[in-house]
Order: C-alpha cells, then sequence, then structure tokens
C-alpha cells in the first residue's frame, strides 16, 4: 500500500513589519507632503509678499521706512498672540477642518492688502493676515507628527519646508511681472500682487478641506495593517526624552520651550529684519532693475532647497549620536551672524552677494534639525500646545527684526547699520544652542584617580 503524503498545509503570506512602515510612510509621504508644501508657500509668499511690493508701494503711499517696517511686523504680534489658541483649536476641530479655515481667511485678507491706502489700513490689515494665519506652521508640524517616527522627523519637515526657499523662488520670478502690469485695469503694480498671489491660498484652503484626513485612522488610502504601524512606530519614544503627559501647563513651564523660544526670536529676529528689506537692498548694491532684482532672489533661494534636504538627512542619520542635531544648527548661527557683517560693512555688489548665497545655505540647512527638536519633547495636546508656545516665543522676532530695520534706515539713511547689528542676535542664538546641547548630553563625570597606596 503506498505511503500517503502527508498534506500541503497553506502558509498566510504575511507581509514583514518593514514592509507594511514602508509601505505606510509612502502613501502619507505621498499624500500629505505636497500639500502641506503648497499650503506653507503660499502662507510665506502672502507673509513677506510686501517686501517687493514696498519698491512702489512706500513711494505710491509715501510711508517711511519705519511706517513700512512697523506694519511689516505687525503681522507677527498678531500671529505671535494667536498661536498656541489656534494649535488646540486644531487639536479640537481636526486639522482638516481648521487648517482650511486658516487658509482661505488669509488669503482673502492677503488679496484685501490692495484696497490699503492709509498707513492706520496697513498697519490693520498686517495685524489681521497675522491673526488669521497663526497656527498654520505649528499646526502642520504638529500634524505630521502624527503621521512620521522620531527618527525621520526632520526629513519629514524639510520636505514640506522646501516651499519656503522654493515659494521664495516663485516670488521673485513672478514679482517683477507683477509690478510691470503698474495701471494696468486701473490697478498699481503693487496691487496686482497682493491680487494674485492671494488667490492660492484660498483655493488651496478648499483643498485642505477636501483632502486632508484628521489622523491615520481618518485616511481611507491606509490599510489596517498600515494604521496600527503609525501609531505603533510613531508614539515611541527611543531617546526617552519626550513627556508622556498631556498637560497643556507642564508644557508651556518645560525650560526647553523658552529656550528654544527665544532661540527662535532671536534668529527670526534677524532673519526677518533682512528677508523685508532684502529687494531694496540688493537694489541698492547693485542696482538691478525691479525684474532682475527678483531673479536675483530666485537664484538666491533656490540655493536654500538642496541645502534643507541635506541638512535634514544628516541630522537624522546624526540623531542617535551624542551630538543630535545641536552641531548641524550651531556652526549655521555663526555664520549667518558672519554673513550679516560682511553685508553691512562692505559696498562691493561681488561680496555681497556671495555672503547672501552663505547665508542663504546656512539658514536652511538648520531648519530641519531645529524644528525636529520641540516636536521630540512632547505628546498629544502637550505638543500642541508646547510646539505652538516655541512658534509663539520665536514669531514675536519677527517684530523687532523688520521695525528695527526700518528705524535704523530713517536713522542712517541705508539698511547696511542695522544689518550689522543684525549679527548679534545670531550670535547669542548659538550660545543658547551651545548650552541645550551640554544640557542634554552633559559631559561625563571625571573620577580622581587615587595615588598608589605605599607600603610602609
Amino acid at each position: 500500500m503506498a505511503a500517503t503524503p502527508p498534506p500541503v498545509l497553506s502558509q498566510p503570506v504575511v507581509s514583514s513589519d518593514a514592509a507594511i512602515g514602508a509601505s505606510a510612510l509612502r502613501k502619507a509621504t505621498f499624500h500629505l507632503i505636497p500639500l502641506m508644501a503648497l499650503g506653507y508657500g503660499a502662507a510665506y509668499m502672502d507673509r513677506v509678499n510686501i517686501s517687493f511690493a514696498a519698491l512702489q508701494m512706500n513711494r505710491d503711499l509715501h510711508f517711511s521706512a519705519t511706517t513700512y517696517g512697523f506694519g511689516a511686523g505687525l503681522f507677527f504680534l498678531s500671529y505671535a498672540a494667536c498661536e498656541v489658541p489656534s494649535n488646540l483649536l486644531l487639536y479640537r476641530f481636526g486639522a482638516r477642518r481648521w487648517l482650511a479655515r486658516i487658509m482661505m481667511t488669509w488669503g482673502l485678507l492677503a488679496i484685501g492688502m490692495l484696497f490699503v491706502r492709509t498707513p492706520t489700513q496697513f498697519y490693520i490689515m498686517r495685524f489681521l493676515l497675522g491673526m488669521s494665519e497663526a497656527g498654520f506652521f505649528p499646526g502642520v508640524v504638529f500634524y505630521l507628527m502624527q503621521w512620521f517616527p522620531p527618527e525621520l522627523r526632520a526629513r519629514t519637515i524639510s520636505r514640506f519646508y522646501i516651499s519656503l526657499p522654493l515659494s521664495s523662488a516663485f516670488m521673485g520670478l513672478i514679482a517683477g511681472a507683477l509690478l510691470n502690469l503698474d495701471r494696468q485695469l486701473g490697478f498699481r503694480g503693487w496691487q496686482w500682487l497682493f491680487l494674485i498671489e492671494g488667490l492660492p491660498a484660498v483655493l488651496l484652503g478648499i483643498a485642505f478641506f477636501l483632502l486632508v484626513p484628521d489622523t491615520p485612522s481618518h485616511a481611507k488610502w491606509l490599510t489596517e495593517d498600515e494604521r496600527d504601524w503609525i501609531f505603533r512606530n510613531v508614539h515611541k519614544d527611543p531617546s526617552g526624552n519626550a513627556h508622556h503627559t498631556e498637560s497643556i501647563a507642564h508644557a508651556l513651564l518645560d525650560p526647553r520651550v523658552w529656550q528654544i523660544g527665544i532661540f527662535e526670536m532671536l534668529i527670526l529676529l534677524s532673519s526677518y529684519g533682512y528677508i523685508f528689506i532684502a529687494p531694496n537692498f540688493i537694489q541698492s548694491i547693485t542696482h538691478l532693475s525691479i525684474t532682475n532684482v527678483g531673479f536675483t532672489i530666485c537664484a538666491l533661494s533656490l540655493l536654500g532647497v538642496p541645502a534643507m534636504l541635506l541638512g535634514a538627512i544628516h541630522s537624522d542619520h546624526a540623531h542617535s549620536r551624542s551630538q543630535g542635531r545641536y552641531w548641524h544648527i550651531i556652526p549655521c548661527c555663526l555664520i549667518i551672524a558672519a554673513t550679516l557683517a560682511v553685508c553691512g560693512l562692505s559696498t562691493s555688489s561681488l561680496v555681497v552677494m556671495s555672503a547672501l548665497a552663505l547665508l542663504t545655505l546656512s539658514y536652511h540647512w538648520m531648519q530641519g534639525p531645529f524644528w525636529a527638536l520641540p516636536s521630540s519633547f512632547f505628546k498629544g495636546r502637550s505638543a500642541a500646545a508646547g510646539i505652538a508656545a516655541v512658534n509663539t516665543l520665536g514669531i514675536t522676532g519677527g517684530f523687532i527684526g523688520p521695525y528695527w530695520m526700518g528705524f535704523a534706515k530713517d536713522l542712517t539713511g541705508n539698511y547696511q547699520r542695522g544689518l550689522i547689528t543684525l549679527s548679534f542676535p545670531m550670535l547669542l542664538a548659538a550660545g543658547i544652542m551651545l548650552y541645550m546641547r551640554y544640557q542634554a548630553h552633559p559631559a561625563p563625570p571625571v573620577h580622581p584617580v587615587a595615588p598608589p597606596c605605599s607600603i610602609t
């Protein structure tokens, strides 16, 4: 009698955990990052497009440099005041509705800038624009924390944050053409600029409402295994440094929030102090036309794209080493301080433009590493409050910088003396980050070696 062969048991094909994770991250990147990048690009463009509009607007409306600087900076005061409440409302109502509301509101107000005629109207519109945009950037950072694990956060942030240099480049490309529409259909060139550049935010707000899921559990394009993988890996804390508390007060009182917030305030004081006078400053140094100034700023901004991506990748690889992310930030602060001083002291267009190129590379290199720091400290509702608190403290620098540069211009007759002073906040920022690095990774104690015992 022939032996009966053993039954063949069908083995279920089980995808490996790594394959599930790769698929989940690929889908999240594809569905979320481009939309967030477009949203922040529109936000940044509507925030700083007055730097180009000022080439005509200040003359047409008889605004002094101080009036312009104060109005440019007012945006950041209302923005700072509404950051934490906005991020808590995002946590309460969900990212889809709240981010869409933010975008449509600020888009309409950005378009409304074309009706400004007096300094008071200018101040009011800038204040309302800051209030309406408040919470978008920290909201996006907090939102992406719910989708990507800690070891990928610098790269994740940089992938949507590259919209900052890209939007600057795009604005440089089209600003000259829009300003050259002067007197077409009864509008001045700067009015066309506000009209055309405000529309994308309104349209993107509709897209956010239709396409953004509030959490991974709401994403129909994820499988159940992929959702489970995201939940398990997003909330792990390999460093052991993150707070698991849901207390908002605990997050707001954490000294690291204040240290990073003051650091960001110093960074934004210097960066926005430069950004809002960049077209005027570059034109005064190079004597280029408005269109060519736009092309120059476009070229400088494009340098920031590879710098931001490479800085984030290198930072994520160094995350597990003792230096962590801090040594990706400290040298950049020192380089920016030096380049601002060079711009303030030199009258050579070649020297100044080389310094601005180095400034752009350094500023964008450190963005991913920097924003990965606060996102690793807290979780849940405390993360929403903590990240918003950092941005609240930091964004006040956006008021001080432009206002100070306008005052310095009216006082000295040019922007260069003001640029020299912007290097000092960068040196202080480097000191804060150095202190935080040694707080996080203190030097090992040195144990004295006892002398050899003598035998008598």
